[in-house]
């Protein structure tokens, strides 16, 4: 599936792409899986200070499952749902699904069988184009996913049509400036070389047009906020090599093996090792976005009736 460019001028979103890239990044994903595990934490953290008890939840784009433990380890009782667009990332998801047969055992007969007799399920699907019903969930999670597709202004309101009214979604991206010291190097490596400069990672959104996504999608009350984190590298080679293991390599490049493509990566090795720091280390920037909102209450029915809560009966409009 392939979707018409955003205003914004970023790249068509290419499905079938994106799975490529996470299918070939599996088996070493875990590599870099540090930094989601962070994140998670972190997010983790902020949830601590919202009033949530879900009876639904949904994780969007789970990759390899390291967010469903914790997630029914929280919420218990609450059926779970992991959703990915590689099928190879799901498979290594498997076993984290599995986690719960120890401690299901320890629970009331009721609410053993209220729970089923398998962990959380796992769908293949891009996120954009969920196959779930309106209001299937009453929380959707998503860790460091949404970055991965160009087009967040066709996946908010989707997050929101599987959410129920009240329903929460909280998530955590990446912001504008991940990766400066990379695309900085390959700017000046272009520039030096007469190459015509284009973009050699994906493209973030800034965290201010995500909030106001997320209004124009339907979510009230968002809540945004951003840090930013620091990875330092002992080498341009194992710096590149994280980079590609994350699989934020979307566009096309030269094959490796033509004299241009040689000399610019030699050239791109340079470019970062001139920007080794005091401390001996290559600093990559992570500008990392959260943000959770929650689906707003229809105020007309479909056919374009008023709708008036009880709680809101009886109150004055302001002047």
């Amino acid at each position: 599936m392939s979707l018409t460019p955003a205003k914004s001028g970023r790249p068509a979103y290419d499905s079938r792409l994106v799975r490529r890239i996470f299918d070939r990044r599996a088996a070493t994903f875990g590599d870099v899986a540090f930094l989601a595990r962070e994140i998670a934490q972190r997010m983790r953290e902020r949830l601590d200070y919202i009033k949530v008890r879900p009876t639904s939840m949904l994780d969007a784009g789970c990759g390899t499952g390291d967010d469903l433990p914790s997630l029914r380890e929280r919420f218990p009782e609450a059926p779970l749902v992991g959703v990915d667009l590689s099928y190879s990332m799901l498979a290594r998801a498997l076993p984290q699904a599995g986690f719960d047969a120890g401690w299901r055992r320890l629970l009331p007969a009721a609410l053993q069988r209220s729970l089923g007799t398998r962990g959380p399920r796992l769908a293949q699907a891009d996120f954009a184009a969920l196959p779930f019903a309106p209001g299937a969930f009453d929380f959707v999670w998503s860790n460091l996913a949404l970055h991965w597709h160009s087009r967040p202004d066709l996946v908010l309101p989707e997050w929101q049509r599987v959410l129920e009214p009240n329903g929460l979604l909280m998530f955590s991206t990446l912001g504008p400036d991940t990766l400066r010291e990379l695309r900085g190097a390959y700017a000046e490596v272009e520039a030096a070389h007469g190459v015509p400069g284009r973009a050699h990672v994906i493209e973030f959104v800034d965290m201010h047009d995500l909030g106001d996504m997320l209004v124009e999608s339907g979510f009230e009350i968002p809540v945004m906020d951003q840090e930013t984190l620091t990875i330092t590298y002992k080498s341009p080679q194992s710096l590149l090599a994280d980079v590609r293991r994350w699989g934020a390599y979307p566009h096309a490049r030269e094959p490796l093996g033509s004299a241009r493509a040689r000399r610019l990566h030699a050239a791109l090795l340079d470019a970062l090792e001139a920007r080794r720091r005091e401390d001996g280390t290559i600093a990559l920037t992570f500008e990392v976005i959260y943000g959770h909102a929650w689906k707003a209450v229809p105020r007309q029915t479909a056919d374009g009736h008023a709708i008036v809560r009880v709680q809101d009966i009886g109150r004055r409009r302001p002047n």
